[in-house]
């Protein structure tokens, strides 16, 4: 009878950060209630980045294993009825490694951008940043927004793998560890901070200046990964 071969399963940095945190508590002796180790110290001991760290606690919060309070710290929670998952599961890209990857593409998108747009686009990107200034306070509608910025900057190029891999990149925020973030830390202000940073991306598009444009996105996209995981 032939062998039959289980598949392989590739898990995320954060998955087995996750699943070492797990077993800490497990043999650490934390009852429900009480706060883990501060996350300096976390990191040090487990020899993982904090914004790795960071992830990987998320993670615990989505499964219900853990509850991250913002300014207080870490703490256990009670468990869920039924057997507590051995493994976390998978919940969506690394955010930091996804916003790294943002980079590294959309800053190239933007400099092919700078040599193809007409005033049509630029037109259309103007409008995209003026919805978003009068819809700050809604979120659905500024996340849309955002996404048709990124995505008409992609269009511009017309190369349809690169409009392919920016929609697909972005969309990935609403995976349930991108979607626990950032119902944690975006806020108001968050948002304007980010709307003033399109609009220097656009100012240095509408200059045709690809050095300042690809500067400009590649700041955005750090700065939004600082407010999402820190440094």
């Amino acid at each position: 009878m032939a062998f039959q071969f289980k598949a392989v399963e590739s898990r995320r940095l954060y998955q087995q950060i996750a699943d070492q945190i797990r077993e800490l508590i497990d043999q650490g002796g934390f009852e429900t209630g009480m706060r883990l180790p501060p996350e300096r110290d976390l990191a040090v001991q487990l020899g993982v980045s904090r914004p790795s760290l960071r992830e990987a606690l998320i993670a615990l919060d989505v499964e219900g294993r853990v509850e991250v309070r913002g300014g207080s710290g870490v703490y256990v929670s009670a468990a869920k009825p039924g057997a507590a998952p051995a493994r976390t599961a998978a919940m969506g890209e690394s955010p930091s490694q996804l916003m790294e990857a943002r980079s590294v593409i959309e800053g190239e998108v933007v400099v092919l951008a700078c040599a193809r747009i007409n005033n049509m686009q630029l037109a259309r990107l103007r409008d995209i940043l003026k919805g978003m200034t009068s819809e700050i306070d809604r979120r659905q509608t500024r996340v849309d927004l955002d996404r048709q910025f990124h995505l008409t900057l992609a269009e511009v190029t017309g190369n349809a793998v690169l409009i392919r891999l920016v929609g697909e990149l972005f969309d990935e925020r609403h995976s349930p560890i991108s979607a626990k973030i950032s119902s944690r830390f975006e806020s108001k202000r968050t948002w304007k901070v980010a709307l003033q940073e399109h609009e220097a991306v656009l100012r240095a598009v509408e200059l045709r200046d690809p050095i300042a444009a690809q500067a400009a996105m590649r700041a955005h996209l750090h700065a939004s990964a600082l407010r999402w995981v820190g440094d």
